[in-house]
């Protein structure tokens, strides 16, 4: 299907993009997840065509895209602006990329009819697109990027402007027109919550790079780096030194306490290394984190608890503020 192969950008002397390549496979969606700046919009923008990389090449069906214009290509483009034409109702904006095929009335009219009905909006065909809300014109765009049959869609912080509520409306009935229509599609997001929902694989990008890539399940139970274990809000990431093996696991010392952890890498006596301790409810883990509860936040589904030390964890009921708390927890070493 769709294939990157070294994908290199710069602006004014400065890496964008360094060594991009991955591969989308017939119906499946990946999400480029990364703060502003680390590359996903432009790298969406190359993929569309709207600019060239340095280096690299980009194929679809194993045809190279070099030299295909971005209205040949055949891909849905979602913006987070909409893009709408204000002049025009629903119906003729969806209509847009039809007509400049030069399709048949009869066709267009059922394409158009089609597209309304995948996004819920039958009955808004004459309506100006000025009187719809943000989350039915998001939907509106959608169903012109749908109506085009495209190779590929792919979605730029298409939710980014709407509030929570209609967000997660919206992500919910986004991923069932993907799995519905199988239609691959890259979705663009600084938002992890958004990123798992609608994604079978995960990649995210941190200047310019592919740092981690996996299914949202591989990538938070192995982030592999201090760097995503930050970005998914795993837990507390601190620094220790390993003292020794025991058992076939290092002893790690740190400010926080010695811990044993297992993990794949090979160490030597004396080395530093990033850790990342995250709350376990089995009771059979050796390391334990005790200390006074300074500070409880509720985030969404959980609690954010830190301790005296500068140590926080994530747990599923609330600690009392000043209360002595010992948690047991699973240490992982990320190198």
């Amino acid at each position: 299907m769709l294939e990157l192969r070294h994908i290199f950008k710069t602006y004014e002397g400065k890496p964008l993009l360094n060594d991009i390549s991955f591969k989308l496979d017939s119906g499946e969606t990946i999400c480029l997840l990364g703060a502003s700046g680390s590359g996903k919009s432009t790298l969406l923008r190359i993929i569309a065509g709207l600019e060239d990389p340095d280096s690299g090449s980009i194929l679809f069906n194993n045809i190279d895209l070099a030299s295909t214009p971005p209205h040949l290509r055949d891909f849905g483009l979602v913006f987070q602006d909409y893009a709408l034409f204000p002049h025009l109702n629903v119906n003729d904006n969806v209509a847009f990329g039809l007509k400049m095929r030069r399709m048949g009335q009869d066709e267009m009219t059922e394409r158009v009819a089609s597209s309304l009905e995948l996004v819920n909006l039958m009955e808004f065909g004459q309506r100006r697109v000025t009187d719809l809300s943000g989350g039915e014109q998001q939907r509106v765009a959608l169903a012109r990027a749908l109506a085009i049959r495209p190779r590929l869609l792919m979605f730029d912080e298409p939710l980014g402007a709407l509030d929570r509520s209609l967000r997660e409306e919206l992500l919910n009935e986004l991923r069932m027109i993907l799995h519905r229509t199988q239609i691959p599609a890259i979705y663009v997001t600084h938002d992890q919550e958004e990123a798992f929902t609608i994604a079978d694989r995960v990649l995210i990008l941190h200047d310019g790079q592919i740092v981690r890539e996996g299914t949202p399940a591989e990538v938070w139970a192995n982030p592999k780096s201090a760097f995503v274990a930050e970005v998914l809000g795993l837990g507390k990431v601190f620094e220790g030194v390993v003292r020794g093996s025991q058992n076939g696991e290092w002893k790690v010392e740190s400010k926080f306490g010695v811990f044993v952890v297992g993990c794949g890498h090979e160490h030597q006596g004396g080395e530093e290394v990033h850790l990342l301790a995250r709350p376990l409810k089995v009771q059979d883990e050796a390391n334990v984190i005790s200390g006074i509860v300074t500070d409880v936040i509720f985030q969404q589904d959980r609690y954010k608890v830190t301790f005296d030390n500068g140590l926080f964890v994530y747990l599923d009921e609330p600690p009392k503020v000043g209360e002595k708390l010992t948690v047991r927890v699973k240490v992982e070493c990320l190198a």
